[in-house]
């Protein structure tokens, strides 16, 4: 089993990506998906540890909320990672046991490089798309002004950064179709790379 972490800065397109390897077959989890079920399922500890914090709607735990009162405070971001990257880690720990017959998983870490989790994986796919064009897409998804989708933007570690650290890029600079050739050629990659090593070997 090869197990590949999904990577990409923020509005690059990943969810895209990984639609398009589901379509492939290929098994792929969304850690944003894991972490809101750890949130879900830990909210009363969550509740307590931020109770200084109104981060809850109608009596719930907003993920909205809290995810703007952690985006510009690394303390409480630290705090509220502290919670759940255990838990995810376990989570996938149990994935990849569950599935250890696949021969590739793929796992989206939209934040692998800033948690340093790049030696649970064996291979890295980052998902490059120009600045410009994610800003637009920010803007336009989350409703947000330049100025608001220019700090998320920069929070993040520059990918130029990620790809010297990736294995594969896959570029999304276009159309759908443009993204699902990429994806294709990335595949037959991926396939001729890792057999070639496992018949060496």
């Amino acid at each position: 089993m090869i197990k590949i972490a999904v990577v990409g800065n923020i509005a690059c397109g990943k969810s895209t990506v990984e639609n398009l390897l589901r379509k492939e077959n290929f098994l792929v989890f969304d850690t944003d998906i894991i972490s809101h079920e750890i949130l879900v399922n830990n909210e009363k500890r969550i509740l307590e540890e931020f109770c200084e914090f109104n981060i809850t709607d109608n009596g719930k735990l907003s993920r909205i909320k809290l995810g703007n009162l952690v985006f510009g405070d690394k303390k409480l971001r630290q705090k509220l990672e502290n919670i759940v990257h255990p838990l995810l880690l376990k989570e996938l720990y149990a994935l990849f046991k569950q599935n250890v017959s696949e021969e590739f998983i793929f796992v989206s870490v939209p934040l692998l490089f800033e948690v340093g989790w790049q030696n649970e994986f064996d291979k890295i796919l980052f998902i490059q798309t120009d600045d410009e064009i994610r800003l637009q897409r920010l803007m336009k998804r989350n409703n947000l002004s330049k100025e608001e989708a220019l700090a998320r933007l920069n929070s993040q570690m520059p990918q130029d950064e990620k790809i010297k650290k990736s294995d594969y890029v896959i570029s999304n600079n276009k159309n759908l179709l443009y993204l699902q050739n990429e994806v294709n050629k990335f595949i037959i990659t991926l396939r001729r790379t890792e057999y070639k090593k496992d018949v060496n070997f």
